[in-house]
């Protein structure tokens, strides 16, 4: 299930974010839409990078009947990439919530040998996603 934290006057559409949580976790997810001065903010504070990014994520101490964790994301990310890229809103917003996903769920593409952008690239084709995520992180 997510909590949706929507502080931004975008119309959020969580079907798809609900299947793809419904998919990988049966905890619950905060999922908080934010402008870029909170996001740049947030980063700032809590990564030491004084700037806006596109998504974050805070997974939660592993207890019982505790939600796995926060996603954040900038709505000024989820308009400028869909529009670069050519889809919409929505479809940007499943991208970013699967990258935050998997980082709740232990992935890390810093440090892994690929399996995260395996992991991306699966979940992407099993939601019909566009494949804008996969093209701009090769590399």
């Amino acid at each position: 299930m997510i909590e949706l934290d929507n502080r931004t006057s975008l119309q959020i559409d969580t079907t798809t974010i609900e299947a793809i949580a419904d998919s990988l976790t049966k905890k619950e997810i905060e999922l908080i839409i934010t402008n870029a001065k909170e996001m740049q903010e947030i980063n700032k504070t809590h990564r030491n990078i004084d700037k806006d990014t596109d998504v974050l994520s805070f997974p939660y101490e592993e207890m019982p009947m505790c939600p796995l964790g926060s996603i954040v994301i900038s709505s000024s990310y989820l308009l400028l990439s869909s529009k670069e890229f050519g889809h919409s809103v929505d479809d940007e917003l499943a991208l970013l919530f699967i990258h935050g996903m998997l980082h709740l769920l232990g992935y890390d593409h810093e440090t892994d040998s690929g399996e995260m952008r395996e992991r991306e690239f699966k979940l992407i084709e099993k939601f019909n996603l566009p494949k804008s995520l996969i093209i701009r992180t090769e590399g």
